[in-house]
């Protein structure tokens, strides 16, 4: 998957603009997390996922004063509208339906701030047979349905569809799965 090299370049364009407040959606075992913490030592993090164990784990693997654990769900942030600098999704929205898939991306949009960032790292459209190989077998894991939209290339246009502009996509990594994208708006 090649984490040592996608996860530092998400983190450091998430530390970039120095936010003071980030909200992880799908953190996981919390190694996105543990990056984070050690980039924005001055931010308040707030870390999310939807299973309890996972988090449990993460809470026990991470342990970080700036750091607030969460059980929520990428349709419901534990945030106010407008109040948080940062958020950031990492290899969660290939696991979402489309419907899901567009409702997390509209309450991200919902708890930033105007001018915050959204950041993206997910799987994007095989660009040879190889890459669609690759994808072919996460898709028959993680579900046709949800990984079809990303399988078409579609993932900016459903940035750009839940509100957000300037959405780039700033690096692509070939990895064992297909390519996987790491994404950017505002």
């Amino acid at each position: 998957m090649r984490e040592g090299a996608w996860r530092p370049k998400l983190v450091a364009r998430v530390a970039a603009a120095t936010p003071a407040t980030v909200l992880e959606v799908g953190c996981g075992t919390g190694a996105v997390t543990r990056l984070l913490g050690a980039a924005l030592p001055d931010a308040a993090i707030t870390a999310t996922d939807v299973d309890p164990a996972v988090m449990s784990r993460a809470a026990k693997r991470v342990r970080d004063p700036h750091v607030t654990w969460t059980l929520a769900s990428a349709t419901s942030l534990p945030a106010d509208a407008a109040s948080v600098d940062a958020v950031v999704c990492s290899l969660v929205l290939h696991h979402l339906d489309p419907e899901p898939k567009a409702a997390a991306l509209a309450e991200a949009r919902r708890v930033l701030r105007p001018g915050g960032r959204l950041h993206v790292a997910d799987w994007g459209m095989p660009r040879d047979p190889v890459e669609g190989l690759a994808f072919l077998g996460l898709r028959l894991v993680d579900g046709m349905g949800a990984t079809r939209q990303h399988a078409c290339g579609a993932l900016p246009a459903l940035l750009r569809d839940a509100g957000f502009r300037d959405v780039t996509v700033h690096d692509r990594l070939r990895t064992a799965w297909g390519a996987l994208e790491l994404l950017e708006a505002r």
